[in-house]
């Protein structure tokens, strides 16, 4: 990997963990918060691609799962993998790689809408899927309570993803993040 490469790797990372400094708004449906990371695990898809947004969100969950607390509200360790944000923190890697992967086909595409879908769909709906069956799993809680749950994040998250759209596209101008 080159120094570019690594450099952006590592910047991503660190804007995943500043975005965790923003403090959880709880919102008692579930024992999971609104949290801001979740724009910069969208972000280093979109602006990294699959390979090296991929590597990012994997470092952090590594740094995470050794104790760093980088997840917000100061959380971290190998806890927070069996509890109830264990499928949004699973969510998180497999929507950046998709993310990822849908920024390398659609590539050329200018078109808002068909950016803002790429990154919504796995970003939002899949995390957000992924995310009600580790609460089905870990809380007990009847699943499709924890998928009705989910739905109190899509218009927050809904609002993310046009600000990743935006950010992205000035990002994606700069040296270091064009491939």
């Amino acid at each position: 990997m080159k120094a570019k490469d690594m450099t952006a790797v590592a910047m991503m990372m660190a804007i995943v963990i500043v975005l965790g400094l923003v403090p959880p708004i709880p919102i008692g449906l579930i024992p999971v918060p609104i949290v801001f990371q979740n724009l910069g695990i969208m972000l280093a898809g979109i602006t990294l691609g699959s390979r090296k947004g991929g590597l990012a969100v994997l470092l952090f969950l590594l740094l995470v799962v050794m104790g760093m607390p980088f997840l917000t509200g100061g959380s971290g360790g190998a806890s927070v993998f069996v509890g109830p944000t264990a499928g949004y923190l699973l969510g998180w890697l497999v929507s950046t790689l998709l993310i990822g992967l849908g920024r390398q086909r659609f590539r050329e595409s200018s078109n808002w809408l068909v950016k803002f879908v790429l990154i919504w769909v796995p970003g939002v709906l899949l995390s957000d899927f992924l995310g009600s069956i580790g609460l089905f799993m870990v809380t007990g809680m009847n699943f499709r309570a924890a998928l009705l749950s989910n739905l109190a994040f899509i218009p927050g998250d809904t609002i993310k993803v046009l600000l990743v759209v935006m950010i992205a596209d000035r990002l994606i101008k700069l040296p270091l993040f064009r491939n």
